[in-house]
Protein backbone atom coordinates (compact mmCIF):
# COMPACT_ATOMS: atom_id res chain seq x y z
CA UNK A 1 0.00 0.00 0.00
CA UNK A 2 1.23 3.06 -1.26
CA UNK A 3 0.39 6.22 -0.14
CA UNK A 4 -0.81 9.80 -1.34
CA UNK A 5 2.82 10.78 -0.89
CA UNK A 6 4.55 7.82 -2.24
CA UNK A 7 5.42 6.05 0.76
CA UNK A 8 5.06 2.14 1.13
CA UNK A 9 3.22 1.17 4.63
CA UNK A 10 5.96 -1.10 6.00
CA UNK A 11 6.93 -3.24 9.38
CA UNK A 12 10.02 -3.37 11.32
CA UNK A 13 10.82 -5.88 13.31
CA UNK A 14 13.60 -5.34 15.95
CA UNK A 15 14.06 -9.38 17.79
CA UNK A 16 16.32 -8.94 21.00
CA UNK A 17 17.39 -12.28 22.51
CA UNK A 18 17.45 -12.81 26.44
CA UNK A 19 21.14 -11.32 26.70
CA UNK A 20 19.94 -7.81 24.68
CA UNK A 21 21.48 -8.72 21.16
CA UNK A 22 19.47 -8.05 18.49
CA UNK A 23 19.04 -10.54 14.98
CA UNK A 24 20.38 -9.25 12.43
CA UNK A 25 20.24 -10.74 9.08
CA UNK A 26 21.81 -11.11 6.01
CA UNK A 27 19.83 -10.66 2.50
CA UNK A 28 19.96 -13.73 0.64
CA UNK A 29 22.89 -13.46 -2.05
CA UNK A 30 23.73 -10.02 -1.31
CA UNK A 31 26.46 -8.69 1.49
CA UNK A 32 23.70 -6.32 2.55
CA UNK A 33 22.45 -6.48 6.06
CA UNK A 34 19.34 -5.83 7.58
CA UNK A 35 16.82 -6.04 10.37
CA UNK A 36 13.43 -8.05 8.98
CA UNK A 37 10.79 -6.04 7.52
CA UNK A 38 8.22 -6.10 4.80
CA UNK A 39 4.93 -4.15 3.24
CA UNK A 40 1.71 -4.25 4.98
CA UNK A 41 -0.99 -5.72 2.67
CA UNK A 42 -4.86 -4.24 2.31
CA UNK A 43 -6.38 -4.86 4.79
CA UNK A 44 -4.02 -5.56 7.25
CA UNK A 45 -3.05 -3.91 10.48
CA UNK A 46 0.47 -3.25 11.37
CA UNK A 47 0.88 -5.97 14.32
CA UNK A 48 -0.75 -8.34 11.68
CA UNK A 49 1.83 -7.76 9.15
CA UNK A 50 4.90 -8.04 11.91
CA UNK A 51 3.90 -11.41 12.60
CA UNK A 52 3.31 -12.56 9.23
CA UNK A 53 6.74 -11.26 7.94
CA UNK A 54 8.15 -12.30 11.19
CA UNK A 55 7.44 -16.07 9.90
CA UNK A 56 8.39 -15.75 5.89
CA UNK A 57 11.62 -14.10 7.00
CA UNK A 58 12.65 -15.97 10.34
CA UNK A 59 10.32 -18.44 10.79
CA UNK A 60 9.23 -17.72 14.09
CA UNK A 61 5.46 -18.11 15.15
CA UNK A 62 3.73 -15.29 17.48
CA UNK A 63 3.83 -17.56 20.49
CA UNK A 64 7.06 -17.96 20.20
CA UNK A 65 8.12 -14.31 21.07
CA UNK A 66 6.74 -11.04 23.21
CA UNK A 67 6.12 -7.81 21.88
CA UNK A 68 7.42 -5.45 23.94
CA UNK A 69 6.44 -2.45 22.36
CA UNK A 70 6.20 -0.69 18.92
CA UNK A 71 7.19 2.86 17.36
CA UNK A 72 4.38 5.53 18.47
CA UNK A 73 4.24 6.58 15.09
CA UNK A 74 5.47 6.09 11.38
CA UNK A 75 9.08 6.35 10.34
CA UNK A 76 9.79 7.32 7.28
CA UNK A 77 12.56 6.75 4.47
CA UNK A 78 13.23 7.95 0.84
CA UNK A 79 14.93 5.77 -1.84
CA UNK A 80 17.62 6.98 -3.02
CA UNK A 81 16.60 8.63 -6.46
CA UNK A 82 19.19 6.02 -8.27
CA UNK A 83 16.73 3.13 -7.08
CA UNK A 84 13.11 4.26 -7.50
CA UNK A 85 11.27 2.21 -10.46
CA UNK A 86 10.38 5.49 -12.04
CA UNK A 87 7.57 3.46 -14.63
CA UNK A 88 6.16 1.76 -11.59
CA UNK A 89 2.41 3.35 -10.56
CA UNK A 90 1.67 4.41 -8.26
CA UNK A 91 5.42 5.90 -7.56
CA UNK A 92 6.99 4.68 -4.67
CA UNK A 93 9.72 7.05 -2.89
CA UNK A 94 10.18 5.32 0.40
CA UNK A 95 8.84 3.52 3.22
CA UNK A 96 6.68 4.27 6.29
CA UNK A 97 7.43 1.95 9.31
CA UNK A 98 6.08 1.14 12.31
CA UNK A 99 8.63 -0.63 13.92
CA UNK A 100 7.87 -3.17 16.89
CA UNK A 101 10.73 -4.72 19.36
CA UNK A 102 10.19 -8.59 20.44
CA UNK A 103 11.27 -10.64 22.75
CA UNK A 104 12.46 -14.33 21.84
CA UNK A 105 10.73 -16.59 24.03
CA UNK A 106 12.24 -19.79 22.26
CA UNK A 107 15.85 -21.11 21.62
CA UNK A 108 17.86 -19.95 18.46
CA UNK A 109 17.60 -23.29 17.04
CA UNK A 110 14.03 -22.36 16.32
CA UNK A 111 14.96 -19.67 13.89
CA UNK A 112 14.26 -20.45 10.33
CA UNK A 113 15.23 -18.75 7.31
CA UNK A 114 14.01 -21.54 5.00
CA UNK A 115 10.46 -21.40 5.99
CA UNK A 116 8.66 -20.48 3.60
CA UNK A 117 9.33 -21.07 -0.61
CA UNK A 118 11.59 -17.55 -0.94
CA UNK A 119 13.61 -16.54 1.74
CA UNK A 120 14.73 -13.44 2.90
CA UNK A 121 18.01 -14.41 4.37
CA UNK A 122 20.66 -16.62 4.38
CA UNK A 123 22.58 -16.26 7.75
CA UNK A 124 21.78 -14.51 10.33
CA UNK A 125 23.38 -13.67 13.80
CA UNK A 126 23.16 -11.93 17.36
CA UNK A 127 24.46 -8.34 17.20
CA UNK A 128 24.87 -5.55 19.83
CA UNK A 129 21.70 -3.92 20.22
CA UNK A 130 23.61 -0.43 18.31
CA UNK A 131 25.16 -2.60 15.24
CA UNK A 132 22.22 -2.50 13.12
CA UNK A 133 22.45 1.46 13.06
CA UNK A 134 25.81 1.60 11.83
CA UNK A 135 26.10 -0.93 9.75
CA UNK A 136 22.50 -0.87 8.06
CA UNK A 137 22.75 0.50 4.13
CA UNK A 138 23.46 4.21 4.57
CA UNK A 139 19.35 5.44 3.50
CA UNK A 140 18.06 3.69 6.07
CA UNK A 141 20.55 4.62 8.93
CA UNK A 142 18.92 7.06 10.75
CA UNK A 143 15.48 5.38 10.93
CA UNK A 144 16.94 2.56 12.32
CA UNK A 145 18.75 5.19 14.97
CA UNK A 146 15.17 6.39 15.57
CA UNK A 147 13.32 3.42 16.13
CA UNK A 148 16.23 2.10 18.55
CA UNK A 149 16.53 4.88 20.41
CA UNK A 150 12.97 5.17 20.66
CA UNK A 151 12.42 1.27 21.89
CA UNK A 152 16.02 0.95 23.92
CA UNK A 153 13.79 2.14 27.27
CA UNK A 154 11.96 -0.79 26.82
CA UNK A 155 14.52 -3.33 27.54
CA UNK A 156 15.60 -2.03 30.67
Amino acid sequence: MIDEEGFRANVGIILCNCDGKVFWGKRLGQDSWQFPQGGIDKGESPTEAMFRELYEEVGLRKEQVEIVGQTRGWLRYRIPHYMIRRRARPLCIGQKQRWFLLRLLCTDHDVNLQATGKPEFDHWEWVDYWKPARQVVFFKRRVYHRALNELAPLLE
